[in-house]
């Protein structure tokens, strides 16, 4: 430790993680236990299909993965992926993590199509889940349907649109359960989508799930 009482101000100050002995964000551990014990990132492996001469096509479980542990830690851009690869915890999340740099190619090569993929990965994990009892077992269930927008910048965005706000975005539908507002679902929708017609697809879905987890489904 350095004593230094002269005044140095915020800017004077850095903060910084070098230390390889020690796990950054330690409690991603349980986050990556459970996913491992539903086996999501093979069912990710399987599902998300980028071609097989596709940029940034390989090992796409893995990427899938990274991209869950870094966004359940507060990562909201590419860069902040990086926290990943801190001290050890690449050897706690199994070994090899892919840099900031591998995962933008990677998620620069999805299209809309693809966006479809991921939706089928949460709807497969999320019925593994409820299979291993964490649904609400033979209670009632009451799921709450809505949309949102979601602005954007840019016209070449795929997938956005203008709906009734005038607003450019994407129009996203939520399914949530109504005692808890535990998300259970999203689904990217093109444009300004009706909402009546997007939620029958969407609530035949989540039925599915409730049938898994024996809940009564309203």
């Amino acid at each position: 430790m350095v004593q230094d009482d002269r005044p140095v101000g915020l800017d004077g100050v850095q903060v910084r993680f070098d230390d390889e002995r020690v796990v950054c964000d330690a409690g991603v551990m349980l986050v990556a236990t459970l996913a491992e014990r539903l086996g999501v990132e093979a069912l990710a492996q399987r599902l998300v299909r980028l071609g097989r001469d596709g940029a940034g096509a390989a090992n796409a479980g893995r990427k899938v993965m990274a991209l869950v542990y870094a966004m359940v830690l507060g990562a909201d851009s590419i860069d902040d992926t990086g926290l990943l690869r801190a001290g050890r915890t690449r050897r706690l999340l199994g070994g090899w993590l892919p840099a900031p740099s591998t995962l933008g190619t990677f998620l620069r090569a999805f299209t809309f199509g693809h966006v479809r993929q991921l939706d089928a990965l949460l709807g497969r994990s999320l019925e593994r889940a409820w299979a291993a009892g964490a649904g609400p077992g033979s209670g009632r269930l009451v799921i709450d349907v809505d949309s949102f927008v979601g602005e954007v910048c840019g016209r070449l965005k795929q997938g956005a649109g203008y709906g009734y706000t005038h607003l450019l975005g994407y129009h996203p539908i939520l399914a949530t359960r109504a005692d808890t507002r535990e998300a259970l679902h999203i689904r990217l929708r093109k444009g300004s989508a009706n909402l009546a017609d997007s939620a029958t697809p969407l609530a035949g879905s989540r039925a599915r799930v409730g049938r898994c987890s024996s809940a009564s489904f309203f």
